[in-house]
């Protein structure tokens, strides 16, 4: 069983690659939440589990959680962002 780590700093339009942003700015928002990225990666087709205790490390002590995508086999991770990304920018329209 593979287990997916997503945080929400992987779509957020206001860091750099170099912070920790991971898809492309056409596909990323402003401070995109936890519940929003789990939402997302509902609507892409896989069950999500999200820990709101946890902290991206790249962001220091900020609490902003983070999303367990279960069972993610058939897509590699850069794949998976991809489509996690569309979703979460069409959320946000």
């Amino acid at each position: 069983m593979v287990e997916n780590v997503i945080w929400p700093a992987y779509f957020d339009a206001t860091l750099s690659r170099r912070e920790g942003r991971r898809v492309p700015l056409s596909l990323a928002v402003e401070e995109p939440t936890v519940d929003e990225v789990a939402k997302a990666v509902g609507q892409v087709g896989y069950d999500a589990v999200i820990e709101r205790e946890k902290a991206y490390p790249r962001q220091g002590w900020t609490e902003s959680g983070r999303v367990l995508v279960k069972d993610a086999d058939d897509a590699g991770k850069s794949d998976l962002l991809q489509a996690v990304g569309a979703y979460v920018s069409t959320l946000r329209e």
